[in-house]
């Protein structure tokens, strides 16, 4: 793992968060978008405590503090997405999520170069936004907020990868998140929520869409710079909207497209410049 480029890890952890992300909205009727992310986070938090067995002991309070804010960057990011979800298109969400990232990167830019991919990628976002649809308002200001989780994952993240060893860090931290989510799910709680089939599930959307990507993305944090990540991650609307054409039946327009391969000319250019 520590000698596959940072990139690659990147886009691992794209394609498995949105291959959840779809498989998940397919249960909203069932259990709803907080008792969905409750599920994921539940499931992430299992796996990693009982893998890591994480190392508490000694830590400094700045080791905490950090911790903390990306444990609630986390579960922002997680639940604010997916009520967006329930409300709007998945790929329509992500592009709209996809503005934090975004800012990190033009923020945090220090060459001409990287506010070109930037720009492009930023081009796709507007060119997604002006498709045909019948927004649902709340839809998006909830994704605008998973996009303000989004933007403290990524800074936090690099806090904690480089105060806390290995995965011990995203272990406390989806520990926090779970904590954070679980007054909104069992505030909607259904029954349906503890079904066979819908814990399995659940399940398999928590290793899709939390234990493997952030397990990718702590790594790759550690070796490049967060506005590097930032645009990378401008491929997230392209694969949501792949995973909802595939797993929805949700259709592009030919507006659409074009805006996938802006993101996904800007990605490229930003893996170059990464490199």
């Amino acid at each position: 793992m520590t000698r596959t480029s940072p990139v690659w890890l990147v886009l691992g952890s794209i394609l498995s968060v949105q291959l959840g992300a779809a498989i998940a909205k397919t249960l909203f009727d069932d259990v709803g978008p907080s008792g969905m992310v409750w599920l994921r986070l539940v499931t992430s938090t299992l796996v990693f405590l009982v893998l890591i067995r994480p190392r508490v002991r000694g830590r400094t309070r700045q080791d905490w503090w950090a911790v903390l804010g990306y444990g609630a960057s986390l579960g922002l990011m997680n639940w604010a997405i997916y009520q967006s979800f329930a409300r709007i298109p998945l790929g329509l969400a992500v592009t709209l999520e996809f503005l934090g990232p975004l800012t990190v990167a033009v923020l945090g830019s220090r060459t001409g170069r990287d506010l070109i991919w930037a720009g492009l990628a930023g081009l796709g976002v507007l060119l997604l936004g002006l498709g045909p649809s019948d927004l649902d308002l709340l839809g998006v200001v909830f994704a605008l907020l998973a996009g303000a989780g989004w933007a403290g994952y990524i800074l936090t993240g690099k806090l904690v990868g480089g105060r806390w060893k290995g995965l011990d860090g995203l272990a406390v931290s989806s520990t926090i998140a779970a904590l954070l989510v679980t007054g909104p799910a069992l505030a909607g709680e259904r029954g349906d929520i503890w079904r066979p089939d819908v814990v399995l599930i659940g399940v398999a959307v928590g290793l899709l869409s939390s234990v493997i990507p952030y397990s990718l993305e702590l790594i790759a944090l550690r070796r490049i710079p967060p506005r590097v990540f930032g645009i990378l991650m401008s491929l997230e609307p392209a694969a949501a909207a792949l995973a909802a054409l595939l797993l929805l039946r949700e259709t592009l327009s030919p507006v659409e497209l074009l805006a996938m391969a802006c993101v996904i000319v800007a990605s490229t250019g930003a893996a170059r410049s990464g490199q």
